[in-house]
């Protein structure tokens, strides 16, 4: 059968390549071309474009480069029509997905959905564009089915979160040889998650470097992001209490003790490492008064909204200063209170569902495709 998947970022070619070897696994005549990355290029079939052509994030650079978008999605349409797919299957990247997904349905396509875009959040009015174009969805968060279901009937399946299987997939760490690699002393690691935008790098490490002094037993570093070049944090390093390194966060996670950590999916990845950390955002004030009225969420870390709780602590906008950052870092730095938040992360893996959300994800959309073509 004939499948075709668009991944329009670097987390989506990941899943995109553990979802590609799922199918594969289950339906080796596969034919596949993708959008995405690297890795799915690796995993097997027919790259069309790379998702560092499609990376438009903010306003004012959707506008700027808005002809690019657009001829995209007409090159995307245009490839799908003359390869005529059984399956095209879109994961997250709902701004472009689901303006293919209302015109591949137009056309009686079946169309698959992995990885929600998060209408939970924002946008939920996009419910009538899901339930009208996709044909089944396949959710990662374990509130997402209720969300879905409950409130919108719609049904969707939930399949786990492919982070876990990510994580576990990921090479064991030599602590002793991580430290001696990238020149890091005996010292009990405070890791530094701050983002991967420079605007919000240069904000977050403000602050999370604010309260440095007040650790002198610890050393932090800092996980510079890949996008970004080194010379751009040559200008926080200027403590030899902070060290840096890039692009081995998983690494990172593995041997520190603590972490302070931006909001997004790295609150998910710090927690299921069993790594106590303190969530951290502020951002530019007229953003975040306009992000504060449209976004009406109880918490901003995916570790509060899935467990529907106050898990970690999160320090946001006027409350991420100095002094609140040492009060917290200092609780979960006191061996009492990291047992109990351990132990929350405990239960916080067990409702991920456990590992293979990508090949669960393979399987229902192979059955489900072969079900639809067989002949009569």
């Amino acid at each position: 059968m004939k499948y075709y998947i668009i991944a329009g970022e670097a987390s989506g070619d990941l899943h995109g390549a553990n979802l590609m070897k799922g199918i594969l696994a289950e339906d080796p005549q596969a034919e596949i071309r993708f959008w995405g990355g690297d890795l799915m290029q690796k995993a097997g079939g027919t790259l069309v474009k790379h998702y560092r052509d499609l990376a438009f994030m903010g306003f004012a650079e959707v506008v700027m480069n808005l002809k690019t978008i657009l001829n995209n999605i007409k090159i995307c349409k245009a490839d799908i029509a003359d390869f005529q797919p059984d399956a095209l299957i879109f994961i997250d990247y709902p701004g472009f997905n689901m303006r293919i997904a209302k015109w591949a349905k137009n056309l009686g396509m079946k169309t698959y959905y992995y990885i929600s875009p998060q209408i939970w959040a924002w946008k939920e009015n996009r419910i009538k564009a899901i339930k009208r174009d996709v044909d089944k969805m396949y959710v990662i968060l374990p509130f997402e089915k209720d969300f879905y279901e409950k409130k919108h009937h719609f049904p969707v399946a939930f399949v786990g979160h492919p982070l876990i299987d990510a994580i576990h997939n990921s090479p064991e760490t030599d602590a002793l040889q991580f430290r001696k690699d990238n020149h890091l002393d005996e010292k009990p690691i405070i890791a530094l998650l701050p983002g991967s935008r420079k605007q919000e790098i240069s904000k977050m490490l403000s602050e999370m470097l604010s309260v440095i002094q007040y650790f002198p037993e610890y050393q932090f570093v800092i996980a510079g992001a890949p996008s970004q070049e080194f010379s751009f944090y040559e200008q926080f390093l200027t403590n030899d209490q902070v060290h840096f390194i890039s692009n081995k966060t998983y690494g990172l996670l593995s041997v520190s003790h603590a972490a302070l950590v931006t909001s997004g999916t790295a609150t998910l990845e710090t927690a299921l490492f069993k790594v106590p950390e303190v969530v951290l955002y502020k951002g530019n004030w007229f953003s975040y008064q306009i992000a504060k009225r449209i976004i009406t969420l109880k918490y901003i870390s995916l570790v509060n909204l899935i467990m529907d709780k106050e898990v970690v602590a999160e320090l946001i906008q006027e409350d991420c200063n100095p002094k609140k950052i040492k009060t917290e870092l200092e609780k979960i730095l006191d061996p009492a209170y990291r047992s109990q938040l351990l132990a929350e992360y405990e239960v916080l893996e067990t409702k991920l569902g456990g590992e293979g959300a990508s090949n669960k994800t393979a399987k229902l959309i192979v059955k489900d495709v072969a079900s639809k073509t067989k002949p009569a």
